[in-house]
């Protein structure tokens, strides 16, 4: 078994809730670890050199990893810190340009950049089974270099060399997401008071919207090859004319419809514009403008 020797020694930058499990994650897989906090408390009983301040940190390893609360935080942090020949990994969750950004002010005091995008909660992560992975963008040649030590906590997946690419992968998920809570949102709330246990409509919900998830490949197929119509299952004049249905029961449930309306609204003007045929692939041309 490779002896805690063997494994990149790391900087981790930021004790907050993911970044104590990415720093037990590291620590079980053997590397050493030096940290630093605002707080240092948050690195007792870790076993770990714990720096007196950010730039100490710094200094001590080559690979730094920074989790920290916003990427402001991170330009304070490392305000004070000699960045010339380090591996900067930031995982702070930032917008795409703002990660272009910092790759281009990391690059500018002599390090190579890597912006994370982690896609898992603290409980996820050091547990594969659990599923967490983190995007990572920017410097390929860092990537490559430090995969196996990046992979220790979650899977590793780089999504190319643009530094914004991480952070535009994350939230393009997390805001399908929420377009997903909001569904279900509606729906707890059309059999709320009618005896109808939410716990009896959880599995239904569960399995519709996996089956529906079967949809995503074929919107990305009509995305590519710019034809909206082959194939289409319920075009989308069909499925403007069943919007009445929908607005009218939640009207009888006394349920707000603004987290339909949008999309309906969407529907609508594509269909205006003589979309008859196809699904709702074309609403992704509306909201590019």
């Amino acid at each position: 078994m490779p002896t805690n020797t063997a494994k990149t020694p790391l900087t981790l930058l930021g004790l907050g809730s993911m970044g104590t499990a990415l720093g037990r994650a590291w620590l079980a897989a053997g590397h050493p670890l030096t940290v630093w906090n605002r707080t240092a408390s948050r690195a007792e009983g870790l076993p770990v050199e714990v720096a007196a301040t950010a730039a100490e940190a710094v200094a001590a390893n080559r690979l730094v990893v920074v989790c920290l609360l916003d990427d402001d935080s991170v330009e304070k942090t490392l305000a004070e810190a000699d960045l010339r020949g380090k591996d900067l990994v930031n995982l702070v969750t930032s917008t795409p340009a703002r990660a272009r950004a910092r790759a281009t002010w990391a690059e500018e005091r002599g390090a190579r950049y890597l912006d994370g995008g982690i896609m898992a909660v603290p409980p996820m992560i050091g547990v594969p089974a659990a599923g967490p992975y983190v995007f990572y963008s920017g410097s390929q040649a860092l990537f490559e270099e430090h995969r196996d030590t990046l992979a220790a906590p979650a899977d590793a997946r780089y999504v190319g060399p643009d530094a914004g690419h991480a952070a535009l992968h994350d939230v393009a998920l997390l805001s399908a997401m929420y377009g997903m809570f909001a569904g279900v949102s509606h729906a707890y709330a059309l059999v709320r008071g009618e005896g109808i246990a939410p716990t009896s409509l959880a599995p239904l919900l569960t399995n519709w919207l996996a089956a529906m998830a079967g949809s995503i490949e074929g919107t990305a197929r009509r995305l590519e090859s710019g034809d909206y119509t082959t194939g289409v299952v319920s075009n989308l004049a069909m499925q403007v004319a069943g919007k009445a249905t929908l607005l009218g029961t939640a009207e009888e449930q006394g349920v707000s419809t603004e987290l339909l309306l949008p999309y309906f609204d969407l529907m609508e003007r594509r269909l205006a514009g003589g979309a008859v045929e196809e699904d709702l692939t074309g609403l992704v041309d509306l909201l590019r403008g």
